[in-house]
Formats: structure tokens, sequence, C-alpha cells
């Protein structure tokens, strides 16, 4: 019969030598530092996905790549078993309050992510009613996307309501049609929330994303978006 005392020996040396195995194998690389080589981005911008691959926004491009760093993929990636589209959902997430103009009631039941154009006609008429979007209970983050792009007025205008020390009050005067007071004092988000919403595939202005990651393109009134995202509540 084998003693303990000979069993704990061998336990033992057993240990030790598995320990050292472990000490031999090269450490794994993350595999977003070689998509961010072959990229050229930061590490810090490639993203794991649910679905095992990796997310990286550049330009306004949304790309998957395969953890081998092999394979991209150019597009919006869905999860068809829960119906929901990853990429929406991703890029909505990634946009903090900080990064918004708020209009919001004291208890909302939901929130929307509005990418707006000062001078775009339907997204003036959206805001003239804020009030009753907010009276229903919807919550409304405002960021920009200036349909006619950087360097214009529009853009300008954009800068400008962002730069103002009262955002909330600024914007809707802005919207109002009042002459705003060029700014370049302050860092401005509305390059990276004009580049989300190329991301998100933006087809004009006023564009709605609700928190489930639904795209409404165009102009709702406030019982029409009410009854959209409860429609799109029951339907989760």
């Amino acid at each position: 019969m084998v003693s303990l005392a000979r069993l704990l020996i061998m336990g033992c040396l057993a240990l030790q030598v598995c320990s050292l195995s472990r000490a031999a194998e090269p450490a794994k690389v993350d595999p977003r530092v070689e998509i961010a080589r072959r990229l050229n981005v930061s590490s810090d911008a490639v993203k794991l996905t649910s679905a095992g691959l990796y997310e990286v926004i550049q330009s306004g491009e949304v790309v998957y790549v395969t953890a081998d760093a092999r394979f991209a993929i150019s597009g919006q990636l869905y999860d068809l078993e829960h119906r929901k589209n990853l990429t929406r959902l991703s890029v909505i997430g990634g946009i903090k309050d900080d990064d918004t103009i708020i209009f919001s009631p004291k208890n909302p039941r939901y929130t929307v992510t509005v990418f707006t154009d000062v001078d775009c006609q339907y997204c003036r008429k959206l805001h003239a009613q804020i009030a009753e979007y907010n009276r229903r209970g919807i919550r409304v983050r405002y960021v920009f996307y200036p349909r006619s792009g950087p360097g214009t007025d529009s853009w300008r205008k954009a800068e400008a309501v962002w730069c103002s020390a009262d955002r909330v009050e600024a914007l809707t005067r802005a919207k109002l049609g009042a002459a705003m007071p060029r700014s370049t004092l302050c860092k401005t988000h509305v390059a990276q929330s004009f580049e989300a919403g190329n991301a998100l595939g933006m087809q004009g202005t006023p564009g709605i994303f609700s928190e489930r990651g639904e795209y409404i393109s165009g102009y709702l009134s406030p019982d029409d978006l009410l009854n959209r995202l409860k429609d799109s509540d029951g339907a989760g």
C-alpha cells in the first residue's frame, strides 16, 4: 500500500509540475490590440459584442472583425433570436447624457434619442411640441445632425448652441430662427454625433431612436410617438 505521506509528496510534485506548465504557457494577447493595429485605431475603440465579433466605428462606418483580426464585415449586426439591431443599441448606448441636450418630464416612461438639425422644418415642428412629448412621459435626448455637413451654416449654429451657457434655452431659440453668435470657445460634440448618425444609417432628420434600438425616420406627433413606443415595448 502507498502511505499517506507518499501520496502527499506525489501530489505536491504534480502541483509543482502543473504550475511550471502553466507558467511556461505564453500570455494570451488581447485581440483588440491586433485589430486596432490593422485598422489603425486605438484599442479603446475596439469593443467585443455579444456575438463574439469585435466592433469598430470609424469615420461613420461600423466594422465587425473576427477575433483573429483576419476577417471584417461592414454593416449592421442583428440578433435574430431576440430581434434586435445590436449596432443601433451599441451606438445609442455609447451616447452619454452629458453629450446630449435633454428635455425631460419628472418621471419619464420612455427615453428617445433624437438626431436634429437646427434648420430642419420637421425638427422645428417636433420641438415646438416638446412640452407635449414630455407630458406624455417621453424624455427627449437631442444630438446634432446638421444634414448639410461640416463647415456649413447649420453646423455652425449647432456649435453655437452647444457652446451656450444654457443649451436648453439656446436650442429653443435657434429652432425659432433666432440669430446664434458664432463660438469656437468650447469643445463641441457636433462632429461625434454626426459620425454616430452616419454609423446608424441616418436617412434624414429628425431621426428618432428608442432605447430598444428602433429607428423612427421622421416626425411623429406626441400621441403617435407614444403609441409607437408602447407597441415596441410590448413587442419585446
